[in-house]
């Protein structure tokens, strides 16, 4: 397999009784989530589940079906994080099957609040976005999510309280795996990756992929400093031997400690160009975003839809906080909004 073909259908086998299964992510950017089945005889746990679609539902069925199982074979789904393409097929299928689902504690807020009602999932980020003196952003968002009825039937159905909640340094040991349970906040307050060190292999969820860099804070209930916990949490990914990366969108990658410099670094640089659009005159969140560049084609920030708007915006706060964090920044809230100015 290649990093061009990664999301082609299929169960890849990537070390003994480990598979890689990619799932589609349809009318998605990012194509296809990996799903990684570990197998035990004839059961399998499974590190995440995949979006609630059909297309998914039948590759995963399919996948299993081909290394002589099936869905019926799921004994557990671990999953790192509670965002759509995480969790949903998993808490659909566990109606069905009664497999277990297992997710960090620290996502519980951020479940309850999506069960409360689904819109609670948009309703915090669009509160940033109006401090930000993004109104216009919230307003463009709330329409395209008024346009989609679909969304809230599916978080109505398919976010549900967990079976367990794993802590940090929690153990599941599947056949040969010994998976150890890592706190990685940053990209949501309660991400998990797992790793087993003895097989040299860390499946990493959205906390570090190859070649694309994972939104900062973007849920429900986000906790205080997203980007701070995010570094810090590149920093524990650091102090592990270099391991296998089995990432959550992209091909396998031979060196977790590469990946997480790199993602430090690219942070490190976002700060120094949002500092630098400070230096020019940018006063607010949305004034920084729409001064430095996205995606690795540098796009202006009108070039993008109002969900990545929202997510630039988003990111955009993130590094903020961490420069007002740093003493490199200070922040005045006028009239509701947000402003920066240079750290005195």
């Amino acid at each position: 397999m290649t990093a061009q073909d990664w999301t082609t259908p299929g169960a890849w086998e990537i070390a003994p009784d480990l598979y890689r299964i990619p799932l589609a992510m349809p009318s998605n950017g990012l194509r296809a989530v990996n799903v990684y089945a570990f197998r035990a005889g004839d059961r399998v746990t499974i590190i995440d589940s995949g979006w609630a679609v059909p297309e998914a539902r039948a590759q995963l069925d399919a996948a299993l079906q081909s290394i002589g199982l099936g869905l019926h074979s799921i004994d557990e789904f671990l999953i790192t994080h509670s965002h759509s393409d995480h969790i949903t097929l998993g808490v659909q299928l566990r109606a069905e099957f009664g497999m277990k689902l297992s997710v960090g504690k620290d996502e519980e807020p951020n479940i309850r609040a999506v069960m409360e009602h689904w819109f609670n999932g948009f309703k915090m980020n669009f509160h940033r976005l109006r401090a930000a003196g993004a109104g216009s952003v919230a307003d463009a968002m709330h329409a395209r999510i008024e346009a989609n009825p679909d969304a809230e039937r599916m978080a109505e159905e398919y976010f549900e309280l967990p079976d367990r909640w794993l802590n940090d340094d929690d153990i599941i040991t599947v056949g040969r795996y010994r998976l150890r349970a890592i706190a990685t906040p940053g990209h949501t307050r309660g991400h998990l990756v797992f790793a087993d060190e003895a097989a040299r292999i860390i499946v990493t969820g959205d906390h570090v992929l190859p070649t694309i860099t994972p939104s900062i804070g973007f849920e429900a209930q986000r906790n205080g400093l997203p980007l701070k916990r995010f570094l810090e949490s590149q920093e524990v990914m650091l102090a592990l031997p270099d391991l296998r990366v089995l990432p959550a969108h992209g091909a396998v990658t031979d060196s977790l400690h590469a990946r997480s410099r790199e993602l430090i670094e690219y942070h490190e640089q976002r700060l120094d160009e949002c500092f630098a659009a400070m230096q020019s005159g940018a006063a607010d969140a949305l004034e920084v975003a729409r001064a430095i560049g996205w995606t690795r084609r540098l796009r202006h920030f009108d070039e993008l839809d109002e969900f990545n708007q929202m997510l630039a915006v988003t990111e955009t706060i993130a590094h903020l906080d961490v420069l007002a964090d740093r003493g490199l920044a200070d922040e005045d809230i006028i009239d509701g909004v947000k402003f920066y100015r240079l750290g005195q």
